[in-house]
């Protein structure tokens, strides 16, 4: 029983760790390219 649950959470753990990574890396490629092409100014 307390196996199944531990091995629940491990999934669990990983699947949000990946979302919250896959974020992350979202966000740093959106600033960085933020910082390689500005916004035109009008």
């Amino acid at each position: 029983m307390f196996e199944t649950l531990e091995q629940a959470l491990q999934i669990l753990g990983l699947g949000w760790g990946g979302v919250f990574l896959v974020m992350l890396v979202i966000y740093l490629v959106s600033m960085l390219l933020t910082k390689l092409f500005p916004p035109a100014k009008e």
